[in-house]
């Protein structure tokens, strides 16, 4: 399992939301090159990037900093935020990303998504599902514009149609536990994998510290984004060290 560092840019700052939402913002005093060299150093070959200011407009708005980070040997990116059309993804591409993050679109409009996957390539791209449990039995129907209106549906729905196009990483986030250090939904990445073994799933949400990190191993995940537990300090370099390296 990969730890993967994640650096949340608004403005050319590093920010963490909570829950997603744009009017509960907290940011860091420290340089988002700053930082991310601080993890290079620590031994991470990758790092995760989302572009809040592309989330809200549509429009990239930390490229600089993409390709500043790009040019650097040894670190790969993988970037995402507002990423709603395949000139987009090229740009980023372009700009030095290994992979392309795509959220929201993969959601609301797979069959375009289908097109740009065959076209990128499964190894340039991470479809990004954000769930919310609903009902009695706590199924994950997948969320869009900020977590606030569900899609009606169905995380194995958009396991189903991708695998079977050939898109093998997706990074699976349950917006009950992001930004809050609950600890991570074990159970629903044991469940992904059980049922899509093929899948290289990305872990996302709610790390809080070195303990959750062997549930996350045991679960199967190629790997698991941490920003905020990272950023203030619940889980050190020195802790997820040995997960750091990329082959």
């Amino acid at each position: 399992m990969e730890v993967i560092p994640a650096i949340d840019l608004l403005g050319g700052r590093c920010v963490r939301l909570y829950q997603g939402d744009f009017g509960r913002v907290t940011s860091y005093d420290r340089d988002p090159l700053e930082i991310a060299t601080t993890y290079q150093q620590a031994g991470a070959g990758r790092l995760h990037l989302v572009d809040l200011d592309g989330a809200r407009s549509g429009t990239p708005g930390n490229a600089g900093i993409v390709r500043s980070l790009a040019a650097r040997p040894g670190l790969r990116l993988q970037v995402g935020g507002g990423i709603r059309t395949l000139e987009t993804a090229h740009m980023l591409i372009a700009a030095g990303a290994e992979r392309v993050v795509l959220g929201s679109v993969a959601i609301n409009d797979p069959s375009t998504v289908l097109g740009w996957l065959a076209t990128l390539g499964s190894e340039r791209v991470v479809l990004a599902f954000d769930v919310r449990l609903q009902g009695a039995q706590g199924e994950p129907v997948a969320v869009t514009h900020g977590w606030q209106e569900s899609s009606g549906r169905q995380l194995w729905e958009l396991f189903d149609i991708y695998l079977a196009a050939g898109a093998r990483h997706f990074l699976c986030t349950d917006v009950g536990r992001d930004g809050t250090l609950a600890g991570p939904n074990t159970a629903l990445y044991a469940e992904c994998l059980r049922r899509y073994p093929e899948a290289k799933i990305i872990a996302s949400g709610g790390l809080s510290s070195a303990a959750d990190l062997p549930a996350l191993v045991e679960a199967g995940v190629a790997g698991v984004v941490t920003g905020k537990a990272l950023l203030e300090g619940r889980l050190t370099l020195e802790e997820i060290g040995p997960f750091l390296r990329t082959a």
